[in-house]
């Protein structure tokens, strides 16, 4: 399965800013129809919306709240692709005083959102019989970083539900993507501390061939490409094998 961008409706959560905005803007340059900016504050696109016109429309919606994302799908009834992008990051290693509560707060926007929007658009996607569903995952989803561990936690949840969804919608020819990027010049490393880090249209462009391509996994950036150096073979033997024959 493989999904060119050329005439696709698609929806990104977490537009506005970011590896989000660069999605948006990649998606456009490739050809794009329309995209759905799914963000928290509409008030946050206004200059997408000025850019690009009737190409962009502004959706109100909160990943941690069902009922938002249940209305985002019934307002965006034509995509064809899904980009979950929104997540957060709370700085806490295991033993912090607040990782609990750091904890709670990745794993309702990054594991719980993530279930949200996969179970809210996937009739959509199924009445069509094709479309795809891109996740974005991290390099902690397979490492932990220990300043970052509830962190990591949330993502290795996060790409394992992933793995799960690729499964579940290959037979209704849903194509998905778990996307893994390592340190990107966005205010969530910012946050992190990490002061080297890839540009975002470095992840933007990447889905876009990894979508045509029909993969699986993207790991675009710098750093990424030496996880999967290193994951490959476990990945082919274990991850996308086959393993019921």
């Amino acid at each position: 399965m493989s999904q060119a961008i050329q005439n696709k409706v698609a929806l990104v959560t977490g537009a506005n800013r970011g590896i989000g905005r660069a999605i948006v803007e990649s998606f456009l340059a490739h050809g794009a129809k329309k995209v759905y900016l799914a963000v928290r504050n509409p008030e946050s696109t206004t200059e997408l919306a000025e850019k690009y016109g009737d190409k962009v429309v502004t959706l109100q919606a909160d990943v941690s709240k069902t009922d938002s994302i249940a209305a985002l799908a019934e307002n965006a009834k034509d995509v064809d692709i899904v980009v979950n992008n929104a997540g957060i990051l709370e700085v806490a290693g295991p033993l912090s005083d607040h990782a609990e509560e750091a904890l709670d707060k990745e794993l309702n926007v990054n594991v719980y959102g993530l279930i949200r929007v996969a179970k809210a658009f996937a009739p959509i996607l199924e009445e069509k019989g094709q479309g795809a569903f891109v996740q974005l995952n991290s390099v902690a989803s397979i490492k932990n970083f220990t300043d970052f561990t509830t962190y990591s936690a949330s993502k290795a949840a996060a790409y394992s539900i992933t793995q799960g969804l690729r499964d579940s919608f290959a037979p209704k020819g849903i194509q998905v993507l778990s996307v893994h990027p390592g340190p990107i010049a966005t205010d969530m490393a910012n946050k992190a501390g990490f002061e080297v880090a890839d540009s975002v249209s470095t992840v933007a462009e990447g889905i876009v061939s990894s979508l045509e391509n029909g993969d699986f996994h993207l790991f675009p950036d710098t750093m990424a490409k030496q996880f999967q150096a290193a994951y490959q073979s476990y990945s082919d033997a274990i991850i996308t094998a086959n393993l019921s024959e």
